[in-house]
């Protein structure tokens, strides 16, 4: 890696953001293509986003991706949005265009293509369960319904979140049959009997951050499991989907996919999807991957 007076830096800003594996896979990419682009990773707090989304464009920065807690707050403090990000209510990249600073959402065209990829689910006219109601949550949801599913069923534990979000979207997708239900097990065992793709998008699972008790085992066979978790790569849901014999699409995939989109978004060039993928399983680290 060269660093020089025309390296520009691409950040991601988070709380917390020591866990993210963004720069050990966009950082080789870059090497890999002779760029000179540095991706590094910023702490930042709630009440420092405004300040930080301003330093992109008084330091130079090619771009920046956002994470946890600030993809909807940060919107507010952007030049434009794509359609993407306008539509969902989330932004998880940014493009400095000559200081101008415009917001995109990648998380949900990575999200279906990485599940396209890896098991071949086709969303249109299936249920689809999804758990969580952030701004992850929330790019998903939206491109899960602009495939043209036949319902979504959406559970968080703060009811109010997936409450608000439900009448939000269905404002968009009347055609689609959308509804919520509490973060219970007896609900949940319900509402998978006849799921055809179950879609993690809470922390739980995560490392330190607690245990998802889904009912896997009242999914039906043929259905896909889905966990956007990364760390651990093979999280306890999708090992007991696995048990049941069904199909599994783990986090790495999405955040491969969704991040290649952002490459392109920054370089104009054409992401090295696999050299990313390799790059990501060997930060891993021998034994954290599975």
């Amino acid at each position: 890696m060269k660093i020089d007076g025309r390296t520009k830096l691409v950040a991601i800003f988070g709380d917390p953001v020591e866990h993210t594996l963004s720069p050990a896979i966009h950082n080789p990419a870059f090497d890999s293509l002779g760029l000179n682009l540095v991706y590094a990773p910023f702490h930042v707090r709630p009440v420092d986003l405004k300040a930080a989304v301003s330093s992109i464009r008084a330091l130079g920065f090619a771009g920046a991706n956002i994470t946890i807690p600030h993809k909807e707050k940060v919107m507010r403090f952007l030049d434009d949005l794509d359609h993407h990000a306008r539509e969902a209510g989330a932004v998880n990249t940014i493009v400095n265009k000559k200081g101008r600073l415009i917001g995109y959402n990648t998380d949900g065209i990575g999200y279906l293509l990485s599940l396209r990829e890896d098991t071949g689910f086709a969303v249109r006219g299936k249920k689809v369960i999804i758990l969580g109601a952030g701004g992850a949550s929330r790019a998903i949801f939206y491109a899960i319904l602009d495939a043209k599913p036949g319902s979504v069923v959406i559970s968080n534990r703060t009811p109010k979140r997936a409450e608000d979000l439900a009448r939000e979207f269905g404002k968009k997708f009347k055609k689609t049959v959308i509804w919520t239900v509490p973060f219970e097990k007896s609900f949940l065992s319900e509402e998978a009997r006849d799921a055809d793709l179950l879609i993690n998008t809470t922390s739980l699972g995560m490392m330190s951050q607690g245990r998802l008790d889904f009912p896997v085992d009242h999914l039906p066979e043929g259905s896909v499991v889905s966990d956007i978790v990364y760390r651990p790569l093979d999280t306890e849901l999708l090992k007991r989907a696995r048990k049941r014999g069904l199909k599994t699409h783990d986090g790495l995939s999405m955040l491969v996919r969704q991040g290649s989109i952002g490459f392109e978004l920054w370089t104009g060039k054409k992401a090295p999807v696999e050299a990313m993928k390799k790059a990501a399983l060997k930060a891993l680290g021998p034994g954290k991957a599975r």
